[in-house]
């Protein structure tokens, strides 16, 4: 199995929460989530299975939209504990970044 890529969006919203990611140690995950000094919150991410830039870049954003809703509610009982493997996944996964552009 090909290893996952951290793309732009999600290196993007680690920094907007202060938090270092890297590829993971572990096959199985996508990402290893840290703190400023190293010491690791979480891994993230099945790997082999899409989150919401993935989704973005392979089949458009209608699609990725639908995707996420759907995430976020099979994942509604974990996504909110804060500093839980969950709580990292839907903020670095798969929350909508809004990006505007001044003219």
């Amino acid at each position: 199995m090909r290893a996952y890529t951290i793309t732009a969006y999600t290196k993007a919203r680690a920094k907007k929460y202060g938090v270092v990611v890297k590829p993971s140690q572990n096959r199985k995950k996508k990402i290893d989530v840290s703190d400023k000094d190293g010491n690791k919150l979480a891994t993230i991410g099945a790997n082999g299975m899409g989150d919401y830039p993935t989704y973005v870049s392979k089949y458009g954003k209608t699609y990725a939209d639908e995707r996420r809703r759907l995430y976020k509610q099979r994942h509604e009982s974990d996504r909110h504990k804060k500093g839980s493997a969950g709580y990292w996944a839907d903020r670095l996964l798969w929350n909508l970044i809004i990006i505007f552009f001044l003219w």
